[in-house]
């Protein structure tokens, strides 16, 4: 846990840097002077002054900023009654509008600019995904409820393979999920292989109220070989070894992980087991455990497929990292409308705390395939947040960016100089939207990691 928010503070702090840099950057070359620059809020912790500017480290990690000369010219305009806010050399507020719209625009198209920089890196090197097979079982053949789910309902069987989504191929449970993830209350057409033949369906994926995700109840074909076993677990003391494969429990024939854990969850406490080990038939039985939630544990991790992505050349690279940027960033449009569809806000709306833990546990369960795998899925995780972080910034709510840049084109229109009244009250306005977004996300943070 304590590494998983160390990993995650380092991350967001990276994203907050990339995102400050970029109005930094933009600010001295249009000639605005920027009296410091933070990573983190707060009282100062470390830091270093260099050609006018004070680089400083903070000490609460969420977020940062970067404070430019003349913020105090609207306070004192605002205190004194004043029609307008004083001019003073290297001052924001002196600045001509389009270079305050550049400014402000400068941290986000940074972030979006990182994003596609991280994604064409990784393809470039590439990589290697632990997945299953396009090979699936029906929810429906385990839970009621998965009989009213749209691949039920379509007539998809236990067995099947869904070898392609609106015409692109699915090579691995892993494209089937993202696919459908991505399609909540979308008519999406499957092609399906069954017993060598190939057909065609069309079903629309539930929406997941909890995750905005978009379901259709499958689970995927895990062939019931044993890749690993947790120390001390009910199968460590049964005896049970990386490498077995499970042939029968409680004298029923076991052909996917799915059917051994359905039989584990029924049957009585003490259950027999038969396994395939080195061409050798064994025998054993295993108590099943329980977790802190009741369900199910016996600590089998099942093998998984190994799916490498070429390495691609760099014009090549490039162009897929800004193709996967795009995509994603059309996916987070979408998301937002989902919000309006029903979506439990609690879980769906991660903030800083949520996000922290995030990007913590995903590097953390990618170190488990080695420090490469968990670097790729570390800075793959920050690309998505630094994407999100651009969409969000441009929204025209006050004290974003994006209100920020509305606010300026409004007065590049009418040529007129802000008034001082107009700025602050426009600024006290976005500061309590935001105010209020903060205090809901912190708290549904917090449910969130209770619920942990």
């Amino acid at each position: 846990m304590l590494l998983n928010v160390l990993i995650g503070l380092i991350g967001l702090g990276i994203v907050v840097f990339v995102h400050e840099a970029g109005h930094l950057i933009a600010a001295k070359a249009v000639g605005i002077e920027v009296e410091t620059f933070s990573i983190g809020w707060g009282r100062k912790l470390a830091g270093f002054n260099f050609k006018g500017t004070e680089y400083q480290i903070s000490v609460f990690p969420f977020g940062g900023f970067c404070k430019m000369k003349g913020e105090v010219l609207l306070q004192r305009a605002w205190d004194e009654g004043a029609d307008r806010i004083p001019e003073e050399k290297g001052a924001f507020f002196s600045a001509r509008p389009w270079q305050r719209i550049l400014v402000a625009a400068a941290g986000p198209l940074v972030n979006l600019l990182f994003a596609i920089l991280v994604l064409s890196v990784i393809w470039g090197i590439g990589f290697s995904v632990m997945t299953f097979e396009n090979r699936i079982v029906l929810a429906a053949d385990y839970s009621s409820d998965g009989e009213q789910m749209p691949a039920a309902a379509a007539g998809l069987e236990t067995g099947d393979r869904i070898v392609a989504i609106d015409a692109t191929e699915t090579r691995s449970f892993r494209q089937i999920q993202e696919r459908v993830a991505q399609s909540a209350g979308r008519e999406i057409s499957l092609t399906v292989e069954r017993n060598g033949d190939r057909f065609e369906r069309t079903l629309v994926p539930q929406l997941d109220t909890s995750s905005g995700a978009g379901l259709i109840g499958i689970y995927p074909w895990i062939d019931p070989v044993v890749a690993a076993v947790s120390e001390g677990s009910p199968a460590e003391i049964a005896g049970v070894r990386p490498g077995d494969r499970i042939d029968s429990a409680a004298g029923q024939q076991i052909r996917h992980s799915m059917e051994f854990l359905n039989v584990m969850g029924r049957t009585g406490r003490r259950v027999p087991i038969e396994l395939q080990r080195n061409g050798q038939q064994v025998q054993t039985e295993i108590v099943p455990g329980s977790r802190e939630d009741g369900g199910l544990y016996l600590g089998i991790t099942f093998q998984a497929v190994e799916m490498p992505s070429p390495s691609l050349t760099p014009p090549e690279a490039l162009a897929r990292g800004t193709r996967e940027a795009f995509s994603t960033l059309a996916l987070t449009v979408r998301s937002i409308a989902l919000l309006f569809q029903g979506v439990d806000l609690t879980q769906a709306v991660a903030g800083p705390i949520r996000i922290t833990y995030f990007v913590g546990e995903v590097a953390t369960a990618g170190l488990s395939g080695g420090i490469g795998g968990g670097l790729r899925a570390f800075f793959n995780f920050l690309s998505l947040v630094s994407i999100a972080l651009f969409f969000m910034n441009l929204l025209p709510i006050p004290v974003l960016d994006g209100g920020q840049i509305l606010l300026y084109t409004v007065e590049g229109i009418s040529r007129r100089p802000l008034h001082p009244k107009l700025v602050y009250r426009y600024q006290m306005i976005g500061t309590a939207i935001i105010l209020t977004l903060i205090v809901f996300a912190f708290f549904s943070d917090i449910l969130f990691l209770a619920g942990r």
